[in-house]
Formats: C-alpha cells, structure tokens, sequence
C-alpha cells in the first residue's frame, strides 16, 4: 500500500512538472515571435522621371527572425537591393534578425522604385507595404525629403 501512495506521488508530482513545462513551451513560443516596427522612413526627391530609392530600419524585438521578402506601393515598382562591392544587386529577401534590425540606408541595401506613375515631390508622403515571410505585412509612409537630405542632419 505504502509503495503505491509513493508511485501516486511521484505520478502527481511528475503530471505537475509537466503541466508547468507546457505552460513554459508557450511562453518560450510566444517569445519566439518577431515583433517587427519601422522608423526613420524616407524617399529622397527623385532626380529622374521613372526612378526613386528609399530607406528605412526595421526592428525586430521578437525572439525570432523574419525576411522582408517584398516592397509593394501604388506609386510602382518595387525592388529590394543590396550594394556589394558598390554595384547594385536585386535580392529576394532581407533577413530581420531577431533582436536586431535591418537598416536599409543610402549606399546599402535600400528600395529600388522603378516605373514611377508620378514624380513626388518634397513634403509629400509615398506609401509601401513591407511584405515577411512570417509576420503580417505592415504599412509605411513615407516622406519624400530634399534631395541631398541626410538623417540626423535635419535637413
């Protein structure tokens, strides 16, 4: 009798552990999540008719990494570049590291906008939408400076 009161508390105590070990699983998975925001936003004014670049960090305080894997806007299209070696290359995706940021900036990786419906002008806002490859797509305005505009430089 004694040896299955014993067998019956380590059962209960061992069902307890693992309730708690689910509850941490959970927790450790929501944690995993990316939590991704967007700052330092802009469109310098285009020089040309058919082509503008933007810039942009995007943070990701999540425990997980993600992908910008496409740029959509009303204004055209699109693409994502890197410079390597200072030519410019046209790539898929850019990771979003966990805890990190992507910091799309003039002489790095930034959007490439081609085939312009319209020129902006300084002072108005372009729309985009960043596209993931796990986290839902997030909407940006974005303001269209000077061109010799620099951040931190307030003009």
């Amino acid at each position: 009798m004694r040896r299955t009161a014993v067998t019956a508390a380590l059962l209960t105590g061992a069902l307890a552990l693992a309730g708690c070990g689910s509850d941490s699983a959970a927790d450790s998975k929501a944690d995993a999540k990316a939590e991704l925001s967007v700052s330092a936003a802009y469109m310098p004014q285009p020089v040309s008719d058919s082509m503008a670049a933007g810039f942009l960090t995007i943070a990701n305080k999540g425990g997980t990494a993600d992908e910008l894997t496409s740029v959509t806007s009303d204004i055209g299209e699109v693409t994502v570049h890197e410079t390597v070696d200072s030519a410019m290359q046209e790539v898929k995706e850019l990771p979003v590291p966990a805890h990190g940021e992507l910091v799309l900036k003039s002489g790095g990786s930034h959007l490439m906008f081609e085939k312009l419906k319209r020129k902006p002008k300084q002072g108005e806002t372009v729309s985009v939408e960043l596209h993931f490859a796990q986290s839902d797509p997030v909407t940006v305005k974005m303001p269209v400076k000077s061109v010799t505009y620099t951040p931190g430089s307030g003009h």
